[in-house]
């Protein structure tokens, strides 16, 4: 089903590249470009961004789900931080064992906010192939 709270004005055929070229850095953290670019359209809520910043085959798992492909993940990400009002302080970023690890603070209209969460990212040719959120420090 269709959902066009998320669409974005970018035509689809425009490249990552084109696409992040304007994402500004990291406030105080420096974040490899397609995560920062991931922070960015997240929460900014643009789909065709955000989608753009997952590899086709990408994996997302949170809070014990997963999510496959670029579409289904970008869409889950959109959703969850606009029904939540999410929004993300960047705490820390550090690469462990070929893994990018971003630790923020989320908070938001949920319960137990806010909460301290690691962004555990794998990136392939500058897009995101996989992304697993969990409560920092576990």
């Amino acid at each position: 089903m269709k959902n066009d709270n998320f669409q974005s004005s970018k035509p689809a055929n425009i490249s990552f590249q084109e696409l992040s070229k304007n994402v500004p850095d990291s406030k105080v953290i420096s974040l490899p470009q397609p995560i920062a670019a991931y922070y960015h359209a997240s929460d900014t809520y643009d789909a065709a961004l955000l989608a753009a910043c997952f590899a086709e085959n990408a994996i997302l798992v949170d809070e014990g789900e997963e999510y496959h492909g670029a579409k289904a993940v970008s869409e889950y990400i959109l959703k969850a931080n606009k029904d939540a009002n999410v929004m993300t302080d960047i705490t820390n970023c550090a690469e462990k064992n070929g893994m990018t690890v971003v630790t923020a603070t989320i908070s938001g209209d949920f319960d137990g906010s806010p909460v301290p969460l690691d962004f555990y990212f794998t990136l392939a040719n500058d897009k995101i192939k996989t992304l697993s959120i969990i409560l920092a420090g576990e």
